[in-house]
């Protein structure tokens, strides 16, 4: 069986895309882009433009692919009917065209928040299979999705990786992403680990390099092929200027860190 030839990307223009979209090229392969945003599309892509909310973008958009690498979402807390509608309706019409239109492989961009209130007295290091504890009605959703991943894959066969993100941004900025970094470089070898030929059923992975501080589980990564290269201690010296975090402080105790203490349903700045 042969790599996905035809890779359909939600929410291209966000974060996580515009940053997986030059390591996922590669010759022989179409990047299908769609997103609310216009996007111009490189050698290789294809762009369509429409929401995770509209079933016929979503339908057009997946025809054809072999696998669905879905980002598109609200990426932090706010208002629960906003979270509901495109977090967690948004992934079920993802996967209803996935259903559709005979797709193999679907990857999900989880997040640590649907564990948030998880601690490291559940365990270190901390499995990316230990039970929901979101810490925001954002981590709920993701709680949701993965939950949706399970039932299609239960239903329909479909192999569906649900990837609980860390950090992903080209660096860490702060003290707790020393632990919790995912490089661009790293994010591109977790999806390609997850849409490889060999990878099938239903997983929950953590999305987090080999940070030397790192303290989730490597271990259900490893089992789909996913190897991280990089570790966010090479920033550590500029990052901490002298000062260790304590591992107690619930920043660093707590895996949603200070997610836990936001309020509900109000956005983050």
């Amino acid at each position: 069986m042969a790599a996905p030839s035809t890779l359909l990307l939600t929410g291209a223009a966000g974060n996580m895309g515009t940053l997986l979209r030059p390591r996922l090229a590669r010759d022989g392969r179409i990047l299908r882009l769609l997103d609310t945003a216009e996007l111009q599309a490189r050698p290789g892509e294809q762009v369509r433009t429409g929401s995770v909310t509209d079933p016929d973008a979503v339908a057009a958009a997946t025809a054809g692919a072999d696998a669905v690498v879905h980002l598109a979402g609200i990426s932090g807390e706010a208002g629960w009917d906003d979270i509901l509608a495109v977090n967690v309706e948004g992934t079920r019409t993802v996967l209803d065209a996935a259903v559709a239109a005979g797709v193999r492989t679907v990857v999900l961009a989880s997040s640590n928040h649907a564990a948030g209130f998880r601690t490291r007295d559940d365990g270190v290091p901390l499995p990316a299979t230990v039970g929901p504890a979101p810490d925001t009605y954002y981590g709920w959703s993701k709680h949701a999705m993965e939950g949706l991943g399970r039932l299609y894959h239960e239903r329909f066969g479909l192999t569906v990786v649900s990837a609980r993100i860390g950090s992903c941004f080209p660096r860490p900025s702060n003290a707790r992403m020393l632990a919790t970094w995912l490089s661009p470089d790293d994010a591109a070898r977790l999806v390609e680990a997850a849409v490889a030929p060999g990878t099938r059923g239903h997983h929950v992975v953590w999305g987090v390099s080999a940070n030397t501080r790192r303290w989730w589980s490597p271990a259900e990564g490893a089992a789909i092929g996913f190897h991280p290269r990089d570790d966010a201690e090479v920033f550590a010296e500029e990052l901490l200027d002298g000062a260790e975090p304590d591992p107690a402080d619930p920043v660093h105790h707590r895996v949603g860190g200070a997610f836990c203490d936001a309020p509900l349903g109000v956005p983050m700045r």
